[in-house]
Order: C-alpha cells, then structure tokens, then sequence
C-alpha cells in the first residue's frame, strides 16, 4: 500500500509538473517536421529511428522520466531567463538546460562520432527539445516553475489548473483534433513569411519567447481564464507549433540531407 501511494504521489507530481505542449502538440511539431524533410535526411533518419517517425519519437524524452537512468535529462526541459535580462550560462541548472541541450546535441549529430544507439537517443531528444524552446512557458522567468505555481480556472472545470498546463495541452485539447487534424491544417497555414522565420537560430527562439511573456502571463484577476483568453493566444499556439516543426526540419536537413 504504501509503495502504491507513492507511485501515486510521484505520478501526480509528474503531472502537475508538466510536458511542454503534451503530447498533442510535441506530435504535431514532429508530424510538421517529417513532411518537411529532404528526401536524402527522411531515408538516413528512417535508418536510425526504424519504424518510428518523428511524430511519435517526439514525446520519448517525456516517456523516460520514468527511468532512473536517464535522470540526467531531468533539467534539460527548460532554461531559465530572469524578466529583463538575457541568456546567462551561470545561473543555469548544472546538469544542463533545454538551450543548451540542444546545441550540445545538434553539433554531436553533426559530427558524427556517436554510436547507433547513443544517436537514436539524441535524435529523439533533439525532436522534443525544439518543441520546448517553442513553448513559451518552457523559457521560465525562474520565479514561479515556468507558470506551473499559477493556479488558474480553466474553462467551466471545477478543478483548478495552472497557466503551464493551458499552455502545454489544455488549449490544445479544447479543439478536440488528433495530431495528425491540426498538424495539416497547420501545414495548409505555412506561408513564406513562416518559411522566413524558420531560419532563425536557437538564440533567437529565446528571444521570441520573452516577447510573448506579455500575453501569456496577461491574465484577469480572478485567473479565470478560457474562450477570451484561448481566442487571444491560440494564433501564438499555432504559430510556435508552426515554427518548432519547420525549425526542427531545417536543422535535420542539415545535419542529414
């Protein structure tokens, strides 16, 4: 009984913790992604991954929480950046950010020196890390766990909620699509502004995420919160989704095609 609470507890904690963009949303920057591949970069990462396309590798680094063994991704979901200042090395986690993770991880795919098994594992967490750095909440201010500490009401839901999870699926399950739905209607969206702005590099993600600050911390002062405020952020939701599944392909491009 008492193994079975704390399985509970943990699984609870995990929970309120939050996943950037959930599942929904990660799947959907990887379905972006895949269409978006050369041919020559599709054929090596089918190579690597088998028969798992990046819509469904995206959501692994979420699934290994679970695993001791790969603890030492624990703090690469998120990087912190303090209102009114700009990326600093020094007050990062000591096990890694997602900002840096990413970097790390995208020079170690290009050069190519890694086992089969250790790339498999990075190209799957470079799928979700792109994902993350595009969910605004994920680009913390370090004061309140990137908005997991504001309790909001969501919607009629007698439950409270927290800002990071409206941000991670509760807006995105509130249009009832599958992934692969709102990964083409969103596909259909792309136009060569988006192309354009696909071609900024991880710096500059961050610096997009500050901007939207604003709007996402803009809230009433009861947090009650729902179709007025989803009707405000969901073309923010739809751009970054958007911006993570091009960005992603444009960087598997390079490294493979």
């Amino acid at each position: 009984m008492k193994k079975l609470i704390a399985t509970l507890f943990l699984i609870t904690l995990i929970y309120q913790t939050g996943y950037s963009w959930g599942q929904i949303g990660h799947r959907v920057i990887g379905q972006l992604a895949q269409w978006h591949l050369s041919r020559t970069a599709e054929a090596r990462i089918t190579q690597i991954l088998g028969p798992v396309d990046l819509a469904m590798a995206s959501t692994w680094m979420d699934e290994i929480r679970s695993d001791s063994a790969y603890d030492y991704t624990n703090t690469w979901h998120w990087v912190t950046i303090p209102p009114g200042t700009t990326y600093n090395p020094e007050i990062q986690e000591p096990a890694g950010n997602a900002f840096e993770a990413t970097q790390r991880i995208i020079a170690t795919l290009k050069s190519g020196t890694i086992s089969q098994k250790q790339e498999q594992e990075y190209l799957k967490i470079l799928v979700h890390l792109v994902g993350d750095l595009h969910q605004p909440l994920h680009v913390g201010t370090g004061e309140d766990r990137g908005g997991n500490n504001v309790r909001v009401r969501w919607m009629y839901e007698p439950d409270s909620s927290n800002l990071h999870r409206v941000w991670d699926s509760d807006m995105i399950n509130a249009k009832q699509l599958s992934y692969t739905e709102l990964a083409a209607h969103l596909n259909r969206h792309i136009d060569s502004e988006v192309v354009s702005d696909a071609k900024a590099l991880p710096a500059q993600w961050l610096s997009e995420a500050l901007k939207l600050r604003g709007t996402v911390y803009d809230l009433p002062d009861s947090n009650r919160i729902g179709y007025q405020y989803m009707y405000r952020n969901w073309p923010v939701v739809e751009q970054q989704l958007m911006l993570a599944g091009l960005r992603l392909a444009n960087i598997l491009n390079e490294i493979y095609g």
